[in-house]
């Protein structure tokens, strides 16, 4: 193989390449949601509500509690107890936020939530302000089916627990029938498919 045509299929090489690499920038700059984002992982293409899930309701063997239309949220604070059913949360004061969910698997995604700020339902059982707060999750194993929020995260105007994903009813496996989103806080301590919120 002669030099001139090394060197001939080194330059179609580079040329290919850069054309790729040109095509998935311009990919992501139409459409930044899809197989083809740099922003998002490959599977939020065809994701419910072009949302990336990373554990479904099935696989954290959740779906029987969550679609229990009995489900009611618990705020406890002290001796203190009150249960919330979806039409309870629904009536409150709604807020639309655009937050982001950043993955510990590296992804980062904005979606547009809706639901009701935290502070608000801590409001409803005088929760401190310098309060820590448990949530716990129907799911019944894993790290994850109990997170803590530090006060400076659960008075924070932005976070919400969120009953509403651009502009739907939350998918079940986004966290329905609630989860609490906030921002600032890796995705996996923005606990899905809520039982309780508990101020310590």
């Amino acid at each position: 193989m002669t030099d001139e045509v090394s060197r001939r299929r080194f330059l179609w090489g580079v040329g290919g390449a850069s054309a790729v690499f040109g095509a998935a920038a311009l990919a992501h700059a139409v459409a930044p949601v899809g197989p083809f984002s740099l922003k998002a992982p490959r599977a939020r293409a065809g994701s419910p509500q072009d949302l990336p899930v990373n554990k479904s309701a099935r696989q954290a063997g959740v779906a029987e509690l969550a679609l229990d239309p009995g489900w009611m949220l618990r705020l406890q604070s002290g001796y203190s107890t009150i249960a919330l059913a979806p039409a309870d949360l629904e009536a409150m004061p709604q807020r639309t936020e655009v937050l982001p969910i950043a993955c510990v698997e590296g992804w980062t995604a904005d979606a547009v939530w809706t639901g009701v700020r935290l502070r608000d339902l801590l409001a409803l059982v005088d929760a401190p302000e310098a309060a820590t707060i448990r949530f716990r999750s129907l799911q019944q194993r894993g790290a994850f089916r109990a997170t803590t929020m530090p006060p400076e995260f659960a008075r924070d105007p932005l976070t919400l627990v969120a009953l509403r994903l651009n502009g739907e009813r939350l998918d079940l496996d986004h966290g329905s029938p609630a989860r609490v989103i906030a921002p600032g806080r890796p995705g996996v301590l923005q606990t899905k498919w809520l039982a309780s919120i508990e101020v310590l």
